[in-house]
């Protein structure tokens, strides 16, 4: 296959996408397949440029608001040139975040006429959209955590839903802007850092318990993993990327009735916002053995050590057949589009 890998972006999350993007490429290069560096700010790596960008590790914070604004003034150009991207037989969106993540750029490929990986533009934004997404959870009889938009008025979110709370933007991932609020007078102070990174911010009740995650692939429910933060309560931005982080356990150590819970769970949470061929579905697990559904990622981490490729692993599917099945669901599934 010919397959064009974009990444990088400008959303804060740049540096994970370019670590995702470095993996998936070594991975289908080693498959023997065709494939095209793109970095969304940068446009079409040539072999000196592709080598120096996916060395590049993942630093404890997301990138500098100074280095991100350089690297959206660039986008729009690449963009102007979509139409080039039709020599792929597939795109690979290995993308966090931002435009890349929230259906825009699905809809522009949508445009262009070439498959992708993923979900398609309209799941991407529900999946993105925290709010919207918790009231599909609901319709579909999947339990997550009682919310709360702000703002207007943080202080009601107190008296409704309690302390702790967890304050997050709407339309961000790996907990860019997440705080976990104790005390009533940080609220305010938590929705102001949420809204740095969004229009909209989220309080949401705090589940103690456990981290879970299960991957998704073609309709299926991979292997449930736990994740146990070491630098932190929750599993942060440095928790996720910086050495010795986290332990992450596939399978994770549950009794069978739970794990085919969350796996159940895990689907239709997958389904009710509409995503595509896979997808990974984070949960927190009570002390009385109630998974809560927190989120569904439709551009999931792609680094061998990512969740989802540890999910899949755990279900005895390697990273580089992780890849490649992702592309040809891609075009098995834009091939049923055009019939």
């Amino acid at each position: 296959m010919r397959i064009s890998v974009l990444f990088g972006g400008a959303s804060e999350e740049r540096d994970v996408s370019i670590a995702s993007g470095a993996e998936v490429i070594r991975a289908l290069d080693g498959l023997g397949h065709t494939v095209v560096a793109i970095d969304t700010a940068q446009g079409v790596l040539g072999p000196a440029e592709r080598d120096r960008l996916l060395a590049s590790g993942i630093a404890p914070d997301p990138p500098a608001s100074s280095a991100l604004s350089a690297a959206r003034s660039r986008t729009p150009t690449l963009l102007a040139g979509a139409a080039s991207w039709a020599d792929a037989d597939v795109i690979f969106i290995a993308m966090h975040g931002g435009s890349g993540e929230d259906g825009t750029l699905q809809a522009v490929l949508d445009l262009v006429g070439v498959p992708y990986t993923g979900t398609g533009h309209l799941g991407s934004a529900f999946a993105m959209d925290k709010d919207v997404a918790k009231r599909l959870f609901l319709a579909a009889g999947v339990p997550t955590p009682a919310w709360r938009m702000a703002p207007p008025v943080p202080d009601d979110a107190v008296e409704a839903l309690g302390l702790p709370l967890v304050v997050k933007p709407s339309k961000q991932g790996s907990t860019v802007g997440l705080t976990v609020v104790k005390d009533a007078d940080k609220v305010r102070a938590a929705v102001d850092r949420a809204l740095a990174f969004d229009d909209e911010a989220v309080l949401e009740t705090f589940i103690a318990g456990r981290e879970l995650s299960v991957g998704v692939l073609d309709d299926r429910a991979l292997a449930v993993g736990e994740i146990r933060p070491q630098l932190s309560e929750i599993f942060d931005y440095a928790s996720k990327y910086q050495p010795g982080g986290s332990e992450e356990i596939f399978p994770a150590d549950l009794p069978p009735p739970i794990t085919l819970l969350v796996q159940e769970l895990g689907l239709k949470a997958h389904r009710a916002v509409k995503a595509g061929p896979y997808s990974r579905v984070d949960f927190r697990l009570d002390e009385g053995g109630q998974p809560w559904c927190l989120e569904v990622n439709t551009v999931p981490g792609m680094t061998r050590t990512s969740l989802l490729p540890q999910s899949a692993a755990a279900a005895g599917i390697s990273f580089p057949r992780l890849c490649e099945r992702i592309c040809q669901l891609a075009i098995e599934r834009f091939t049923r589009k055009m019939r």
